[in-house]
């Protein structure tokens, strides 16, 4: 067995062992958080969610050990097809979702009986093109109307589609475009154009929203709402809801109430997810919750030291594209539940429940094992090969491994 790890498992061991740390947290406060579910909702069982995580965490480690053994240079040309393959799926569920249960649900897709939610892979594909756009360009000497048409209108189609339903999820892409367009040396007044140009626009938006409320049922107002209970600290919906996590956080003390003696789950609607953070304090107190922050500057830790040891530019920005928005996302995750932000919808990654979710983070650090698996020859940078070169490399590839499918076996 373990020969057969040290053949199979490539890339950082650390953040593997990390992986593996957050797999276990995970088991325990959904196994934990789920009973909310079983006994104040009436569905399912405890083991039953468990079950089904289970069955997500096992398909997230797959898609992560495929994901590791691809070389990473060949997810410049994919990210391209996934970019256009998400915009697909992101305008079919703007057109397809409308409410259930009177939410808003044109964020998710249903595909063969399982929900899922295409902004999540938006981001992922769009991290990985920006990195490999910007990458192509670094060091050149663009004007900002060079850049538009490449750069600027995806990251606005994808980001225009997901505000539609999600305007947290859309913010933190812009944000994360952002900061490794400003790591990769674009020029800061480009950068600050950009921003002022989506103000405008996000600005525009809102006035449309209003007046056509029809075409945009609930989403200004459920924005409106959160951030006005957050500023005036009001007993609504949302007030109710961040007022029982800091209950949950304030009985957790500095060891906590014990592993599934949590008793604020049952009154916090989306305890397994968005507010699974408190959970955690209230069961395993101030401890484990600093060891689950601790996790995450850890993992942060390691994304930088292995986008340092990258072979190209490529790879360096790679790592930091798809690594930065795992960890802001955990952030903001873990600024909602002590009310550092208002409420956002945003998992926390590797622990929350939800198939897309811990799919997704897996793709991400999938492509982070594979940069970290290839090392630099004599211990020095490398040019990146030319996207085009790169497409003629995979399409041999594909076309030699059909050759040798097709080729008869001998007996």
């Amino acid at each position: 067995m373990r020969e057969w790890f040290v053949r199979n498992i490539k890339g950082d061991r650390t953040v593997w062992a990390i992986i593996g740390m957050f797999t276990l947290c995970s088991f325990l406060a959904i196994y934990s958080a789920s009973t909310n579910l079983v006994y104040v909702i009436g569905k399912g069982t405890s083991f039953g969610y468990l079950l089904r995580h289970s069955v997500y965490i096992t398909l997230g480690f797959f898609t992560l050990y495929i994901v590791h053994k691809i070389p990473y240079r060949f997810f410049r040309p994919i990210s391209k097809l996934g970019l256009i393959l998400s915009v697909l799926m992101l305008i079919f569920a703007t057109i397809r979702g409308t409410t259930i249960e009177g939410a808003n649900a044109s964020r998710w897709i249903s595909l063969l009986g399982v929900s899922f939610q295409p902004s999540a892979f938006a981001l992922v594909m769009l991290m990985a093109y920006v990195a490999s756009y910007l990458a192509e360009n670094y060091g050149k000497k663009l004007t900002f109307s060079e850049t538009i048409l490449p750069l600027w209108l995806p990251v606005g189609a994808v980001a225009g589609l997901v505000l539609l339903s999600n305007l947290s999820t859309a913010l933190l892409m812009v944000a994360s475009v952002l900061t490794l367009a400003f790591i990769a040396r674009f020029p800061i007044k480009y950068i600050l154009s950009v921003i002022g140009i989506g103000v405008l626009f996000l600005g525009i938006f809102f006035l449309l929203v209003k007046a056509f409320p029809d075409a945009f049922p609930n989403r200004v107002d459920t924005w409106m709402s959160r951030i006005e209970s957050f500023m005036d600290k009001d007993d609504g919906k949302e007030g109710y809801q961040i007022e029982r996590a800091k209950m949950a956080i304030a009985k957790g003390g500095l060891l906590g109430e014990g592993a599934g003696k949590s008793r604020m789950k049952n009154f916090l609607p989306q305890s397994s997810s968005d507010f699974i953070y408190a959970i955690i304090t209230e069961e395993y107190g101030s401890v484990g919750a600093l060891l689950v922050m601790f996790l995450y500057i850890l993992l942060l830790f390691r994304i930088v030291v292995i986008s340092q040891k990258a072979p190209t530019i490529y790879g360096q920005l790679l790592v930091l594209g798809l690594g930065f928005p795992i960890i802001m996302q955990a952030l903001i995750n873990m600024g909602v539940a002590v009310e550092l932000f208002p409420i956002t919808g945003q998992n926390l990654p590797l622990i929350s429940s939800g198939g897309t979710s811990v799919w997704m983070t897996c793709l991400a650090l999938g492509c982070i094992l594979s940069v970290s698996a290839t090392k630099r020859k004599d211990g020095k940078m490398e040019v990146d090969k030319n996207v085009a070169e790169v497409e003629e490399e995979l399409a041999e590839g594909i076309m030699e491994e059909i050759a040798k499918q097709k080729k008869p076996k001998k007996a």
